[in-house]
């Protein structure tokens, strides 16, 4: 065999094992959402998103308390991470190309990209729930948003490293501050894939249940107070989903379905905003 024929041979292969590994993981893919559509649909109804969790035994019964804490919990933590992660990406961009400060602040958004967020919640359990004496919903929001804040800080930072030098210098060449030509000119030519960052950062802590389980923990009841632990959709999924009740299960299935419906929405909505930024 030549070695054009041989080079052919291991060009198919390689293909061949590549289009293989894709069949395998779509296919795991397609079979865990054909489980969570079939099984998560039968359940969602008018009471699902009206009635609150059951009791031990209860038939009926919804997720309306968990619904509303787990938009609370997430409201809070955007409201935290988007401008605190937005500042600290215009910061590395723009100020710290060569300071000391920017460069460990660099490495501690790395290790908190890596951390596991179950030492998050132990972490932000130690400092908040025990010194003020219980969980809440506040507590959650605080370790959902250490999640968060690195994905938008490094997004940022990312987004608006890839804006021309030659923008800046006409900038600077009117007269504009520092400041005014980041937020007015660099920060808004690169708006979508921040606003992209900041949604990807939001899907990722929709689904988070170690940190809540250490924070926010959970409420049978409705309740909208911040400061009681408040139920959440990831923790309720958990729990009910090792219960022995039936109709715990289910209702575990129907979370599962809406926070995936949710996920896949914030994704797909970055998706297109990204799409739109690279037509302009």
């Amino acid at each position: 065999m030549n070695l054009y024929n041989r080079r052919i041979l291991i060009n198919r292969l390689g293909i061949g094992l590549s289009m293989l590994a894709m069949a395998f993981g779509l296919l795991a893919l397609l079979w865990i959402l054909f489980t969570l559509f079939s099984k998560g649909f039968a359940v969602l109804s008018w009471d699902f998103f009206t009635l609150d969790t059951p009791a031990p035994g209860n038939e009926g019964g919804g997720m309306r308390n968990a619904i509303v804490g787990s938009l609370m919990i997430i409201g809070v933590t955007t409201c935290v991470s988007t401008p605190i992660g937005i500042l600290a990406g215009i910061y590395l961009a723009e100020y710290g190309a060569t300071s000391k400060f920017a460069a460990a602040t660099r490495f501690v958004v790395d290790i908190m990209l890596s951390a596991p967020s179950i030492a998050i919640g132990l972490f932000i359990y130690a400092l908040m729930v025990e010194t003020m004496g219980g969980f809440s919903g506040w507590a959650g929001s605080v370790a959902l948003s250490l999640i968060a804040i690195p994905v938008v800080v490094r997004t940022t930072e990312n987004m608006l490293k890839l804006v021309p030098p030659t923008l800046r210098e006409a900038a600077f060449a009117l007269g504009a501050p520092r400041w005014r030509v980041s937020l007015s000119v660099t920060l808004r030519s690169v708006k979508a894939g921040v606003v992209t960052g900041v949604l990807l950062a939001i899907a990722r802590v929709t689904g988070e249940t170690a940190p809540l389980l250490f924070t926010a923990l959970n409420n049978q009841f409705f309740s909208t107070d911040m400061s009681e632990p408040m139920g959440n959709l990831p923790v309720v999924i958990f729990q009910f989903a090792m219960s022995p009740y039936d109709n715990w299960n289910s209702l575990a299935w129907g979370g599962a379905l809406l926070i995936a419906l949710l996920v896949l929405a914030m994704n797909i909505g970055a998706r297109l905003m990204f799409r739109a930024n690279d037509k302009k």
